[in-house]
């Protein structure tokens, strides 16, 4: 049999499976909907009424709790904050392990990896599945299904979903060990902060020298220095002063958080890696948590003296 044959056989059997996703929030929601376009009957929950009827007029299921999602879906996503929340609604009480149905959990949450062994080690004493998939894209990568989808599990579950991971992106299978995409998401998210912090100190560095920093962005994006903040953050969020690219300062702390925890777990010093925790703390603490993590460039530029960009 082919490998389209075989793409074609786990398509068909997802598509009669009822799917269930529990946090409709900035990246649940438009994954979500991307699922129901493409077919699928989706059970949903979120403890907020008005993001589920959004997508109960889309054609979604509504479900009146997280059991109830369990109860009724095959296999359940989950798209959460926090590690904390990630585990109450996993295997907390009335929490999806106790569902009656579902066999399998998927977790698109950024959670890192000491909890997503919990949840193996849970549901795998029943005889189910845990699948870490944590995201990468943003809500715009989720809206237009170019997120790359990083899964550790195990490798039968990770092929019959494959079909599925393709409609919200691009998956990347990591290996079967738990956990092992939660560590590849947190380097990732360490290095998208990293950067984001270090071009803020260097167009701070050029404006203040007089430099035009859309010139500077333009400049770097064709050199040695570009990466993902000059390409995206700084034309998009920081220069226009609008601060609005998608994730919030108190997610991308606790990402980085994580990252060094864990490094330091295993006995990996993470130098900068501190540095760029202590830059998130800052600017979580001045503007708050719920503030776009680009609000770490108005740290900057106050220590600076200097605005990038246009005046609001």
């Amino acid at each position: 049999m082919s490998d389209a044959s075989r793409h074609k056989g786990r398509k068909n059997a997802m598509q009669d499976q009822v799917i269930g996703f529990v946090g409709l929030g900035q990246m649940g929601r438009p994954m979500v909907g991307r699922l129901l376009a493409a077919g699928h009957a989706v059970v949903v929950y979120d403890r907020v009424p008005e993001a589920v009827e959004a997508l109960v007029a889309l054609g979604a299921q509504p479900a009146g709790s997280i059991r109830e999602v369990a109860d009724r879906a095959d296999v359940v996503f989950v798209s959460l904050p926090t590690p904390a929340i990630v585990r109450e609604v996993a295997i907390g009480p009335g929490g999806v392990i106790e569902g009656q149905r579902a066999r399998t959990l998927v977790d698109f949450s950024t959670t890192g990896p000491r909890v997503a062994g919990e949840l193996h080690e849970a549901f795998g004493a029943q005889g189910r599945s845990v699948l870490d998939a944590p995201v990468s894209g943003g809500r715009s990568g989720a809206a237009a299904g170019t997120l790359a989808v990083m899964v550790s599990g195990p490798r039968e579950r990770y092929d019959a979903l494959e079909p599925v991971f393709r409609i919200v992106g691009k998956p990347f299978f990591c290996g079967e060990k738990p956990g092992a995409a939660q560590v590849m998401k947190l380097c990732n998210n360490l290095l998208a902060a990293a950067t984001l912090v270090v071009s803020s100190e260097a167009i701070a560095m050029g404006v203040k020298a007089g430099l035009d920093p859309k010139l500077m962005c333009e400049v770097i994006n064709v050199s040695s220095g570009r990466n993902s903040a000059t390409q995206d953050k700084f034309p998009k969020a920081i220069i226009p002063r609008r601060f609005d690219f998608g994730f919030a300062t108190g997610l991308s702390h606790k990402d980085v958080r994580l990252c060094v925890d864990e490094a330091e777990a295993m006995g990996i010093p993470m130098v900068v890696g501190s540095a760029v925790r202590q830059m998130l703390a800052v600017t979580s603490a001045k503007f708050g948590p719920e503030s776009d993590f680009t609000s770490v460039a108005r740290v900057v530029e106050e220590w600076a003296g200097v605005t990038i960009g246009e005046e609001a």
